[in-house]
């Protein structure tokens, strides 16, 4: 390679703060990322236009829908991680998910029992969403080092931005020209492209030096709910449960509530529709210019425990400003910043938290609880604030019981961060 070339790249991994040999996976991880939200974000606002199309009083039943899903889906995962290497296992998700959408396109362009058709969405859309995202921060968690993760996960969702900034635009834009369930074949030929991206991450992972055959993305082998007896076997798992768990339920309040006055606001299906998408591209706006910019400057100043603090601090904020003034604006606002900091901030920490377990943890446990428990968190939070409703509970009350959980959510912050530390050090045994 001639000096300039060199030179040339050199400043690019200066940049985005990588080695130069890393460039290339980086890419292709940047990529596989940015394929994989682009096609989850052309869907997103359909789904919350569905949410509203399925009936509002029937969120409770599409979040628990969701939730019995989940559990049936993480068994079957477990039992394919056990038997598929990790280039088939994510071949074979992908693939099913790709012939979900077509056959959510047959049945949206036969008109077939809408209302039932649109409750089924919801509840698919939902799994998908978590689903497609935890298998790949697997897959990124098995192939870099803790190290590796702390330089590379923020840029690396900085492409999972960028996929989502195009999303919503590429729904405006079809939905201007073409029918929703055009929408479907878009998302699909997104999944085929995060295909492309796996065997091209996959063949650099098996041409690193160094590395065992177990390491290699062979089999994981073992019970097909060994990812429940693990996580619930590690205090350090559960801790990572209980982060997960006070995110969702915050979460979900603030998305019923916004729901709920979205509803009120504007009575159009379209209208509804293209609200979700700007906001929607906002968050995915901010999002990338915050992982460009911020996100690996503040781990590497403060380690994870500043990204892990972040929602728990921003949370205090907006939930006395509920309580104080519950409008849509104030929603709107509270929602996007913590979306922002979310994906931005607290996502690329969470995820190099599980680069220091093992393998089987990696992505047993790790599938376990980044969707059973997420949407458990969903659906027992749905009925909760129904429940407290029925009993004469206002939205600024329910709001201001939540600010002690914020406290005791920035302790579990502070304690994960810790650990990591702890088990990252070199002084430390590492799982195998």
């Amino acid at each position: 390679m001639d000096a300039p070339r060199h030179s040339r790249f050199q400043r690019w991994a200066d940049c985005l703060g990588a080695r130069r040999e890393e460039l290339v996976p980086l890419a292709w991880a940047f990529a596989y990322f940015f394929c994989l939200l682009c096609g989850y974000t052309i869907l997103r606002p359909v789904r919350d236009e569905m949410a509203i199309e399925g009936g509002l009083t029937h969120l409770p039943w599409m979040m628990t829908a969701t939730f019995i899903t989940m559990l049936a889906a993480t068994p079957v995962f477990g039992w394919l991680s056990g038997r598929y290497a990790r280039y088939r296992l994510l071949l074979t998700v992908y693939g099913f998910f790709i012939v979900n959408l077509l056959a959510f396109y047959g049945l949206l362009t036969s008109h077939l029992a809408p209302e039932w058709v649109a409750r089924g969405f919801f509840v698919w859309l939902s799994v998908f969403n978590l689903f497609i995202v935890s298998v790949f921060w697997s897959f990124m968690a098995d192939l870099f080092t803790p190290e590796q993760g702390a330089r590379l996960f923020g840029v690396i969702a900085a492409g999972g931005s960028s996929g989502a900034l195009l999303g919503p635009l590429l729904t405006t834009g079809l939905t201007l020209i073409c029918p929703v369930p055009v929408l479907m074949l878009a998302s699909s030929l997104c999944l085929a492209m995060c295909m492309g991206c796996v065997y091209r991450l996959e063949q650099w992972g098996r041409a690193r030096p160094g590395h065992h055959r177990q390491e290699q993305g062979e089999p994981l082998h073992g019970s097909f709910l060994a990812g429940v007896r693990l996580t619930f076997a590690s205090p350090y798992l559960m801790g990572i449960c209980g982060y997960l768990m006070l995110l969702t339920m915050t979460a979900t309040f603030l998305y019923l509530e916004q729901t709920r006055l979205v509803s009120e606001y504007l009575d159009q299906p379209e209208a509804r529709t293209r609200l979700f998408s700007t906001l929607d591209f906002t968050t995915s706006l901010l999002t990338w210019l915050t992982q460009v910019f911020l996100t690996q400057r503040v781990i590497r100043r403060f380690g994870l425990v500043a990204p892990l603090l972040f929602l728990p601090v921003i949370s205090v904020l907006g939930f006395v400003g509920i309580a104080v003034w519950p409008t849509l604006a104030v929603y709107v606002v509270f929602s996007v910043l913590r979306r922002v900091g979310e994906y931005a901030l607290s996502k690329p920490a969470r995820e190099v938290l599980f680069t220091v377990v093992s393998r089987e943890e990696k992505y047993k446990a790790k599938n376990f609880i980044d969707t059973a428990i997420s949407r458990g968190g969903d659906a027992s939070t749905g009925w909760l604030v129904t429940g407290v409703k029925a009993l004469g509970a206002t939205t600024a009350q329910i709001a201001l019981a939540l600010v002690p959980l914020m406290f005791l959510w920035a302790w579990l912050a502070t304690v994960l961060a810790r650990h990591e530390k702890h088990r990252s050090s070199p002084s430390s045994a590492k799982p195998v």
